[in-house]
């Protein structure tokens, strides 16, 4: 996945936005319940972004499914993503 070309043209673009944007991109996934493999190219490089920049996901991710159950804030002093509701 991560050599197709929408991969990197969905990492490129997450590498250029602040950490409150990702989140925000995050959010706008949640309750989307469409799936597509352009959807899977950008949510799976959106996560390995967050993990990138060293930020804990295991509230939304647990190495293989990705959880758009809940939208997410940046825990600034843990690192790490937090669920909301």
């Amino acid at each position: 996945m991560r050599n197709h070309i929408y991969y990197t043209k969905y990492a490129l673009q997450f590498a250029d936005m602040q950490i409150p944007e990702l989140v925000t991109v995050f959010n706008y996934q949640v309750g989307n319940t469409g799936w597509t493999s352009m959807r899977a190219y950008h949510d799976h490089a959106l996560i390995d972004e967050f993990q990138r920049r060293s930020i804990d996901v295991s509230a939304v991710y647990d190495g293989k499914t990705i959880s758009f159950a809940h939208p997410v804030k940046y825990d600034i002093i843990a690192n790490r993503l937090l669920t909301i509701g």
